[in-house]
């Protein structure tokens, strides 16, 4: 049967989803996975509705709890949401702000000077994504309720008498959500270490404000408050490290955005490096961590040629990896909502250009300061980073030696090899001898059936202090490996040998004896692990 083919394609086939229901029908788009990490980022998003409150100024309280029945419910002590109407769009600021993406108090730059972000599709989205939410708002002594069911209002903005969610705070707003289990299928559960890591460095980001957790369903209660800023999270993120120097610290406004940056070195080999804006941890980095990057390695560099001076003005720069092994920072921007511009809907990486600009010039203009004042722990911080860097290049020399010796298996024979007829290993021999002249002599008396010769210029590489990459570097012995077959190291075959017989022939003379130890020299055994018959 001849198969048909459905080509029908006018405006009827054309679908506008309506409200929130682009956000149900592709939820990823909008949190970035519909996994448990899913659901940790609809938590955070209103915990970060939260937090916008306190960076204006108008929070010093959250409180956030893991309910039994999988509810979470946040509450802070802000000014509430606005529950007035909307005139253009005839209902309540409440519900325009839970129902419709992109509504909110972040883009006119009135209400908010610094925010997470300008998206403004927060609650909407986690609205969208809840299989049920309450939301409550406490304003000027009354307390407003509304309800909805996969993002779509089941009661009116309406005022109550009391609140159903332990709301005890004078004014703020409460929402508790369940997330819907048609979307997160793999979990509705948050993941709790992350969880709590989170909300630490906002605590840590946000002086003064008090956080309290209380996860129902395994009875911990802790509480977060710091007054320390990036330098106690920093202190933090060491904690148990050796570490090289006090944290530097880095702090500048420039016209609108606020950079702070506080490093510090310990003896790991492994960076620990975190940026955020507007306590958003923007963890796939950014314009800002960018320009944090290449400002440190530019600074460092040239304290590193400033203190070398002529010794050894050859030598390489330094990397981006070699500056950042052991290294732990923070970047953090605060700037207007108005002017963030986050790469996709999820926050995690910064795409303001100048923003690169200003912390690149902030950051290496402090560190020239720092360490002309500071020699001492400049040059602690320059041994770390040079033995960072001779790791690097001996790694790099150990891969490039292993190449090159993988390339040596399908190798041709060296030219001045003059080979054998015989195939068979276990009766041919090999005359290695001294000297290109010597080695024609040897030529024209041979067997040419199973005997064959491999002139030997001069006195062999001395192997004993010599790396693999520079022995397989060295052309006589790079000859010699390919004439006998059988690899070299620990790819080492040793049926591949060629030849079965190998014959040392040099000069009865000092530089005879001289070349012949060379050959011989167990060092030597073991690097290309040739056996001797003499």
């Amino acid at each position: 049967m001849a198969s048909t083919k459905k080509s029908d394609y006018g405006a009827d086939s054309i679908v506008v989803l309506e409200g929130l229901e682009p956000v149900r029908k592709r939820p990823a788009m909008y949190i970035g996975t519909t996994a448990q990490y899913g659901v940790n980022h609809c938590l955070n998003e209103i915990i970060d509705n939260s937090i916008d409150e306190a960076l204006a100024g108008f929070c010093r309280r959250i409180e956030i709890r893991i309910e039994e029945n999988n509810y979470m419910t946040i509450i802070d002590d802000g000014r509430g949401i606005p529950i007035d109407k909307v005139p253009k769009y005839n209902v309540s600021a409440l519900e325009l702000v839970m129902t419709k993406l992109h509504a909110g108090g972040k883009f006119n730059g009135g209400a908010y000077k610094v925010s997470g972000g300008l998206h403004g599709v927060g609650a909407s989205v986690v609205n969208a994504l809840s299989d049920h939410l309450i939301i409550e708002v406490k304003r000027e002594n009354k307390i407003y309720r509304q309800e909805y069911k996969k993002g779509k209002p089941i009661t009116a903005v309406k005022k109550v008498e009391k609140s159903i969610l332990n709301f005890n705070f004078e004014q703020g707003t409460a929402v508790s959500f369940l997330p819907d289990k048609e979307i997160f299928k793999e979990t509705i559960e948050i993941n709790s270490g992350i969880f709590k890591k989170q909300v630490k460095e906002r605590a840590y980001l946000i002086n003064n404000v008090y956080f309290r957790i209380f996860n129902k369903k395994t009875a911990e209660k802790f509480a977060y408050f710091f007054d320390g800023g990036i330098i106690s999270l920093l202190r933090d993120m060491n904690r148990g490290k050796k570490v090289l120097h006090d944290p530097i610290y880095i702090h500048k406004q420039v016209d609108d955005k606020e950079v702070e940056v506080a490093i510090q070195y310990n003896l790991s080999l492994n960076e620990n490096i975190h940026s955020f804006v507007n306590v958003i941890n923007t963890h796939e980095g950014g314009t800002h961590l960018t320009g944090f990057k290449t400002a440190l390695t530019k600074a460092i560099n040239n304290y590193a040629k400033k203190e070398l001076g002529e010794k050894d003005k050859n030598s390489e720069t330094f990397s981006g990896d070699d500056v950042k092994e052991g290294l732990a920072a923070i970047i953090y921007i605060k700037m207007p909502a108005t002017n963030l511009q986050f790469e996709g809907q999820t926050k995690t990486k910064l795409g303001n250009s100048e923003v690169q600009t200003i912390v690149q010039q902030t950051v290496f203009e402090h560190l020239e300061t720092y360490f002309e004042e500071n020699p001492k722990i400049g040059k602690e911080i320059l041994g770390k980073i040079f033995l960072a860097q001779k790791a690097r290049l001996a790694a790099k020399a150990a891969k490039e030696a292993v190449m090159r010796k993988g390339a040596l298996e399908g190798a041709t024979l060296p030219g001045k090899l003059a080979d054998c007829q015989e195939k068979d290993p276990s009766l041919c021999e090999i005359f290695m001898v001294e000297g290109n002249s010597a080695g024609g002599t040897a030529k024209e008396a041979r067997n040419r059936k199973f005997q064959a010769i491999l002139p030997l210029r001069g006195k062999i590489l001395n192997t004993e202090r010599a790396y693999l990459d520079r022995v397989l570097a060295f052309k006589e012995i790079k000859d010699l490996v390919i004439a006998l077959g059988m690899g070299i190291g620990e790819n080492i075959n040793y049926e591949k040998l060629r030849y079965h017989k190998i014959i040392i022939m040099t000069d009865a003379d000092v530089d005879g004896e001289h070349i012949l130890t060379l050959i011989t020299y167990i060092q030597m055994k073991k690097k290309i692990s040739l056996w001797l018959n003499c």
